[in-house]
């Protein structure tokens, strides 16, 4: 009796194990690879899905970049994904950075946070996509999957993704071109 009671707090009570998984990647079809636009290649290098916290959502207007991606998405998976322990965090974007602050010593380890959590620049594979995205906000449980891209231009510029979910710093956002988006639950 107590096995079925156990058991029926896990599934009740315990927070999706799926939370716990890091984001996963996988090699690209080579239908989809490199796609040409108007003087700018995009060339797809992984495949990248995953269930996310939205820790905050950032919109950009201005800038060849958000001609691309016109939002960007601070996530979280793992314990970053909890509420009780991102909510003790004041979290920021702008200029295409997320940030983080404690007031008093992080709910988990400096590591931690910085593993399970980061910058996602989001391009919509099509109009429909970008629909779905405007709907998503703080807060939400997501399912993205698409590519994580880099973009050439023709006259040299470029924008390319991270591929490491242990990076910090300049550089070590995913740049990710979504091609499925759900809304798992709204508003943590």
């Amino acid at each position: 009796m107590l096995a079925i009671a156990y058991l029926l707090w896990i599934w009740v009570f315990k927070p999706n194990p799926n939370l716990e998984d890091m984001p996963k990647t996988s090699a690209v079809s080579s239908d989809t690879a490199v796609q040409h636009v108007e003087g700018y290649s995009i060339t797809a290098l992984e495949h990248f899905e995953g269930e996310f916290r939205i820790l905050s959502r950032e919109n950009y207007l201005l800038g060849r970049d958000a001609e691309f991606s016109p939002v960007d998405f601070a996530v979280g998976w793992g314990k970053m994904a909890d509420p009780s322990i991102y909510k003790q965090l004041d979290i920021s974007q702008g200029g295409r950075w997320y940030r983080w602050y404690s007031k008093s010593a992080p709910p988990i380890s400096v590591k931690e946070i910085e593993t399970s959590s980061s910058n996602i620049h989001i391009i919509p594979a099509n109009a429909s996509i970008g629909r779905q995205l405007a709907q998503v906000k703080a807060d939400d449980m997501v399912y993205l999957s698409g590519d994580l891209v880099e973009i050439r231009a023709d006259d040299g510029w470029v924008w390319r993704s991270s591929l490491s979910r242990e990076d910090t710093g300049d550089g070590a956002c995913e740049l990710l071109r979504v091609d499925q988006v759900v809304i798992l639950n709204e508003n943590g």
